[in-house]
């Protein structure tokens, strides 16, 4: 309510001296235009609520503004701004440095990183490869299907392919590349519980729906608790290695600095050091 008195009686004076203010504190104003872009579409009481609540924060800002301005001394407030500025300036010059450092990490690097901290990359969810085929129930030459699917070479796959063109609701082709088990929860109707029992390596999968029939072969299957494959450690890998790349460079940078700075007499070495 006391917002709303404020509201009112301030326009009254305003008016008089700032045409189109709704408010005004210590020399501030608030236009009409600013407040309706802050309660466009709200009924009445709504809109009235919001232009309450905004016209206090505005005023209790500038309030705050003035008396931290009166009360905290310009030397303090300087040495803070030139802090930052000097942190800013930093920054801004170590980023232009890291475009000249090599973002590419090397194999070998990722290998003896993973060799020197297996016990970090233990796997907390199955991963698998294979192929995944969802045709309709009664789909023809399923045994066929599955024959192939049982041997992924290049000319089977070619003809798994053509297969799926014609027949299949659904296909993933995941051989070469590690899947989370989550990920079949999504794809077949697998429960939770099937993921622990998935077979090892070169089995086959087949369920079936009211509607549909799925095929999963397993090529390759790593359980909960395994190490993790190399090549999935990988993504969690570089940005650490990076990361130490990074810090080690700017710390060179930094020493080069100092020592030129002694080479080219730059400083200055003062008795009793």
């Amino acid at each position: 309510m006391a917002a709303v008195v404020l509201m009112s009686s301030c326009t009254l004076l305003t008016r008089r001296h700032h045409a189109g203010a709704v408010v005004e504190v210590n020399g501030q104003f608030l236009e009409y235009a600013e407040l309706n872009e802050v309660t466009a579409g709200l009924s009445g009481a709504d809109s009235a609520a919001v232009a309450d609540a905004f016209i206090q924060q505005w005023a209790t800002e500038i309030l705050l503004y003035d008396k931290a301005r009166s009360r905290v001394k310009d030397e303090e407030l300087e040495t803070l701004v030139e802090d930052y500025r000097r942190s800013l300036y930093v920054h801004t010059y170590e980023q232009h440095l890291l475009q000249r450092m090599p973002k590419n990490v090397p194999q070998e690097l990722v290998d003896s990183f993973y060799r020197s901290h297996l016990n970090r990359y233990v796997l907390k969810e199955g991963l698998v490869k294979g192929i995944l085929v969802v045709v309709p129930n009664g789909a023809p030459d399923l045994n066929k299907l599955k024959k192939m699917m049982e041997q992924p070479t290049p000319d089977n796959i070619e003809l798994i392919e053509k297969y799926v063109y014609r027949y299949a609701n659904g296909y993933e082709l995941f051989l070469d590349e590690w899947t989370g088990t989550n990920q079949l929860l999504m794809w077949m109707p697998l429960g939770k519980n099937d993921l622990s029992k998935l077979p090892k390596t070169q089995q086959q999968i087949v369920l079936a729906d009211s509607v549909s029939t799925y095929v999963l072969q397993v090529t390759d299957l790593k359980q909960v608790g395994e190490p993790m494959p190399i090549e999935y450690a990988r993504a969690e890998i570089e940005p650490i290695l990076l990361r130490e790349r990074t810090q080690a460079f700017l710390r060179e940078e930094r020493e080069k600095i100092f020592i030129d700075a002694v080479r080219f007499k730059k400083l200055r070495w003062y008795e009793g050091r």
